[in-house]
This record gives structure tokens, sequence and C-alpha cells, in this order.
């Protein structure tokens, strides 16, 4: 059964429908606020608080409209808040992340590039943990989720420009802490292979 089909049974009053929904999107929506959050039990309690949110709205929500893009926001935003809230900063687990990193590895790949993939992972975490909440969020939107600028700014939380300058500033920093130690390809493909898939600094 497809998301449509889910969304209509939930707007019917079928529980059944928000059971499909989180067996199709669940995994990906909570490695994207782990990527954000860096804590993998804070990332499922913004997914669980997110898909219960979706369901107390459901009416309002229009069935015409595809529910993933709508739904991953709701996560970014509500990462972005849990992030900015808190006021301590919290390293990556390493168990967490070398867990992902073998689920992740490509069978086809020899023992000599699968080092250096999670390497290159290992130092782009470390250089994303520095960004700003709102930042992370930008690339985590962009590189991860392959969201489009317009559908980055389409729930109206923040104006295109706003976004244009927020991938600038963590591009640009990320490049500028990665710079003395990845190859010439850049953080960009060590991030797309981590787990699938204004004022920034308040």
């Amino acid at each position: 059964m497809d998301e449509r089909r889910a969304v209509d049974r939930l707007k019917d009053g079928d529980i059944g429908g928000l059971e499909i929904l989180v067996r199709l999107h669940q995994v990906r929506a909570v490695r994207s606020a782990y990527l954000i959050l860096r804590d993998r039990s804070l990332a499922e309690d913004v997914v669980q608080s997110a898909f219960v949110k979706f369901y107390e709205k459901i009416k309002r929500f229009d069935a015409e409209k595809p529910f993933a893009p709508y739904f991953m926001k709701i996560v970014v935003n509500d990462a972005v808040k849990t992030a900015k809230h808190r006021e301590r900063t919290v390293s990556f687990p390493d168990e967490g992340t070398e867990n992902w990193s073998v689920e992740f590895a490509d069978p086809e790949v020899g023992p000599q590039e699968l080092a250096q993939a999670a390497e290159d992972r290992r130092r782009v975490w470390a250089a994303l943990e520095k960004l700003p909440p709102a930042q992370r969020a930008a690339i985590v939107e962009r590189y991860y989720l392959g969201m489009t600028e317009a559908e980055m700014s389409r729930s109206g939380a923040s104006p295109p420009g706003t976004i244009k300058w927020r991938l600038h500033a963590a591009r640009k920093s990320l490049a500028k802490l990665l710079r003395p130690q990845v190859r010439a390809e850049g953080p960009t493909p060590a991030l797309a292979e981590t787990p699938k898939g204004g004022n920034d600094h308040e």
C-alpha cells in the first residue's frame, strides 16, 4: 500500500495508516534527525513526536501533496529546535557511527576502500558536528535527503535567501574544516555515504 492510501486511511480514522507510514519512513527520519542531533535516543524521540503531530493534524493535511517531504520537514525543524535547546556539545557516539558505517558498506568494495570511506565519513561527521544546528539541518536536507532549495523553503519556516545563506555558510565552514584532511572531491561525497540516504548561531 502506498503513502496516499495510508494517508487516506488516517483521514478516515484508521490508525493502521499511521503504522504503514512509520514502516515506510521511520528509519530514514531517525537517521536524518541523528545527523542533526548526534544522539540516537533524542533522534528517535523527535521522530516519534513528529508522527504524533502528523496524526493529530491529519485533517488539515492536503492528501494531494506527497507525505515524505512534508514529514521530513517536521522532523528536521524539530531536530533543529531540540539541538538549539541543548546547551552542551555532545560528540558523535563512536559505537553508533561504526555500526551505521558497516550497515551501509558496499559489498563490492574492497577492505582498503572501505577503510578510506569510513575515515572520510568520520572526518565529515566531526566537521558537521561543529556547525550550528540550522546549518547542519541545511546540509542534511540538501545532501542527505536530496531536497532542492525550493523544497527546503516551501514550508515557510525560512525564506529562500536564508536557505541559500545557510548552505553557503555551511559549505564554506566544512571546506575550511576538511581542507587539510580530505581528498580533492571534498565533503559532499562522504556525507552522502552517511546513514540513509539570517544568523544560525542563536
